[in-house]
C-alpha cells in the first residue's frame, strides 16, 4: 500500500507521524511524497486556532480531490470536533488522540511490538514534511487551565513517557542518520513529575546528553514557570542547543492573570536574564496573543513596551482565536477582531525590529550549520543549501555539492530580508559527503 502522510500544527504532530513513517516502513509499506500516488493518507490535525482547524479541513478536501480512497484522521481537531471530520468526504476512520499512539497497529490489524523491531531505524517522510531534524515524543496532554487554550481538551491530561522509551527512540532516530534529536511534548517541562519516583526533565536531558552519537540535541517549548537557575547549567555540553523557546503570550500582568498563566512579566524577565548569563549567544523566542479579552489600550501598550525591553530573537504572533469549549471564549469584552489584528501587526513590527538586532551581532562569525535540504541552481553543478545553526539562525549557502543532513562550519556575510536569513560561506567540507537530492 501506498501512504501519504501529512500534519498540521505543532512539532508533537510531526513527532506522531514521524512514528507513524518508521512503522509504516517497517510493516513493508510504502510512503509517497504526493496525494496523487497514494491509496491512503493519514492526517494528524490541529485545532489551536481557527485557521489551524480550516487548514486541516482544506487538507481532508485537497485529498479526496486527488483521488485517495482511504483519509485517516486523527488528531486534536478529529477529536474536539469528531462528527464534522466522519462526515467529509473520503474519511473512512478516525482517531482520537487518547488512541494514536497505536494508530498504525489499529490500521494494519497487527500488535505493537511487531512494529518495533531492536534494528528498525528512523524513516524520513518523502515531499514536504521531511525533515532533517528528528523530533521525539517525550510528553504527552497537560494539566494547566490556560484559559485561551484548546489543547488541554484535545489532548486529555499530562503524561510523560519513560526514559527508557525516550533513549530507544532517539537511538531509533540515530540508526536513520538524524545528525539533530528534538526533543518534544504538549507541556515538555513537566517530564517525569507524573512518575511513582517524581523526576525533572534535566535528569532525561542529562541522560541523553550521556549519548555520545548525538551530535545534537535541542529543547522544544517549555512553560518559563518550569525552569530555574539550575537547568541551564546543562548547556556546558557543547551538543545542547542554545536555544530556548519559553511562551510569554503577553507582556501584561493583568491580561497574564486572565490568561491564568503561572508567570509575572517581573518572573520572566528574571528567567531569560539567567538564561542570556550562563548561556552564551542563546537565541530566546516566544509566543505572543494580540487582542486577548478585555485587553485594554493601557495593558496592550504595557505589554508591547515590556516585549521591546525583552529582546527577543524571534516571536510567534497569534491574533486572539476563540475556541469553543475554553474559559477565554466565554469571556466579557472580546475585542474586535479589526484591533486584534491591528495590534498583531504592531506586534510582529516590533519583534521584527528586534529579531534583526540580533542576527546583526552574528555578522563576520563563523558558526556551524547543519544543511536540511538542497536544491539544484543550475545546469553548473551548483547547489543552494539552507540550514540551521544551533542557536536557531537560518543560513543559506551555496555549494559544488549536496550537503543534506551534513554540519559544516559557514562564515555568516550578510543577512537576507523576508524570511530573515543569513547569506553563508562554507569554510571546510566534510570528507564523506551524501549525494541525495
Amino acid at each position: 500500500m501506498k501512504v501519504y502522510l501529512d500534519t498540521i500544527g505543532c512539532r508533537l504532530n510531526q513527532s506522531e507521524i514521524e512514528t507513524y513513517a518508521r512503522q509504516l516502513s517497517a510493516a513493508g509499506h510504502d510512503l509517497v511524497a504526493h496525494m496523487d500516488e497514494a491509496d491512503m493518507m493519514v492526517l494528524n490535525t490541529c485545532t489551536v486556532t481557527a485557521a489551524a482547524a480550516s487548514d486541516s479541513r482544506q487538507k481532508v478536501r485537497q485529498a479526496h480531490k486527488a483521488g485517495i480512497q482511504q483519509i485517516v484522521v486523527t488528531g486534536c481537531l478529529s477529536t474536539i470536533k469528531p462528527e464534522s471530520i466522519r462526515k467529509m468526504p473520503g474519511v473512512v476512520q478516525l482517531v482520537p488522540n487518547s488512541e494514536k499512539d497505536t494508530l498504525v497497529a489499529r490500521l494494519l490489524n497487527l500488535p505493537n511490538e511487531a512494529l518495533e523491531k531492536p534494528e528498525t531505524k528512523r524513516q524520513p517522510i518523502p515531499g514536504s514534511r521531511m525533515r532533517t531534524r528528528a523530533f521525539i515524543k517525550a510528553q504527552d496532554g497537560c494539566d494547566n487551565s490556560c484559559t485561551f487554550c484548546i489543547t488541554t481538551v484535545a489532548r486529555g491530561e499530562g503524561r510523560s513517557y519513560p526514559i527508557d522509551q525516550v533513549i530507544n527512540d532517539v537511538h531509533t532516530a540515530l540508526r536513520g542518520g538524524a545528525k539533530e534529536i528534538v526533543l518534544t511534548g504538549v507541556h515538555l517541562g513537566s517530564w517525569g513529575h507524573d512518575f511513582e519516583n517524581t523526576a525533572h526533565l534535566a535528569d532525561l536531558i542529562s541522560a541523553l546528553l550521556k549519548i555520545q552519537e548525538i551530535p545534537r540535541l535541542r529543547v522544544s517549548s517549555l512553560e518559563p514557570w518550569d525552569l530555574d537557575a539550575s537547568f541551564f547549567s546543562l548547556w556546558q555540553d557543547p551538543r545542547l542547543c542554545r536555544h530556548l523557546h519559553l511562551p510569554l503570550q503577553s507582556g501584561s500582568a493583568a491580561v497574564l492573570r486572565r490568561m491564568a498563566r503561572k508567570i509575572t512579566p517581573e518572573g520572566y524577565a528574571r528567567l531569560v536574564e539567567e538564561a542570556r548569563s550562563q548561556i552564551e549567544d542563546i537565541a530566546i523566542t516566544t509566543d505572543l496573543i494580540a487582542g486577548f479579552p478585555g485587553e485594554s489600550e493601557e495593558e496592550f501598550k504595557q505589554g508591547l513596551d515590556f516585549v521591546r525591553q525583552m529582546n527577543f530573537a524571534g516571536v510567534h504572533v497569534f491574533t486572539f482565536s476563540a475556541r469553543q469549549g475554553t474559559a477565554a471564549a466565554r469571556m466579557p469584552h472580546q475585542v474586535h477582531n479589526y484591533l486584534r489584528k491591528e495590534r498583531s501587526a504592531v506586534l510582529r513590527e516590533a519583534a521584527a525590529e528586534d529579531a534583526l538586532r540580533f542576527h546583526q551581532k552574528f555578522i563576520g562569525r563563523e558558526m556551524n550549520v547543519l544543511w536540511e535540504s538542497a536544491f539544484l541552481l543550475n545546469q553548473n553543478g551548483k547547489w543552494q543549501l539552507n540550514g540551521l545553526t544551533d542557536n536557531y539562525l537560518r543560513v543559506r549557502a551555496e555549494s559544488d555539492t549536496a550537503l543534506n543532513n551534513q554540519i559544516t562550519p559557514v562564515i555568516l556575510r550578510e543577512i537576507l530580508p523576508k524570511p530573515l536569513a543569513f547569506s553563508g560561506k562554507i569554510t571546510q567540507y566534510p570528507d564523506t559527503i551524501s549525494l541525495a537530492r
